[in-house]
């Protein structure tokens, strides 16, 4: 039969690990969350293969299983990448920038994004296919114009030519955001089976 010392030890043990256990789940839903990157349509800010931290605390944290979010330090803002619940399916979860929040005007014209008629600077931008479609083929390269609802932002990602986006699925409510993508760290190369050394720790702007 264990000593009463022995079965002390176990008692803290048991207690330690519950508390972390709390703990850990508190973090993840409301301060912090783990996020992989499985496709290439923000290429080439974020690669498929790139495990990044996701801030939830910055635009205020939802309470699990309900629609009411805690106060945040501040709303989303055009630039920011954000991780967010898929409009046509909330169990995924889906990665792009804001290009415009509550009130803008986006106007699409041959790739070029315009917000309030003044067009955008996007040095993060990828264009890899160099012909242009016309509105009435698909929204891709010419949309608009569309001023962005109440509550709501128009998403899209930085691989421009390869995105399933705010184009093609309309505006993102905030209900769905969950948080700001902070840093890369870690970063796999799936076709070299090896780690991306140069990314690991890498802020995303």
């Amino acid at each position: 039969m264990p000593s009463s010392s022995a079965r002390s030890i176990v008692k803290e043990y048991v207690e330690a690990a519950l508390w972390a256990l709390v703990l850990t789940l508190f973090l993840r839903a409301f301060v912090i969350q783990a996020f992989r990157i499985p496709s290439a349509s923000m290429e080439d800010t974020l690669l498929i293969g790139d495990f990044l931290f996701v801030n939830k605390f910055e635009y205020g944290p939802k309470i699990p299983f309900t629609h009411i979010r805690l106060p945040g330090l501040r709303l989303p803002r055009r630039g920011d990448v954000i991780v967010f619940q898929f409009p046509q399916d909330p169990s995924k979860d889906f990665i792009k920038r804001c290009v415009a929040t509550e009130g803008e005007t986006v106007d699409i014209k041959n790739k070029v994004v315009s917000i309030n008629g003044k067009p955008l600077k996007e040095p993060y931008t990828v264009h890899s296919d160099p012909s242009v479609r016309p509105a009435d083929y698909d929204y891709r390269d010419n949309f608009g114009p569309y001023t962005v609802g109440t509550k709501q932002m128009f998403m899209m990602g930085d691989n421009r030519d390869n995105s399933n986006d705010s184009r093609y699925w309309g505006p993102l409510d905030l209900d769905l955001v969950k948080g700001r993508a902070m840093f890369i760290y870690l970063s796999w190369d799936g076709d070299k089976n090896w780690p991306r050394w140069n990314r690991i720790l890498r802020p995303i702007h």
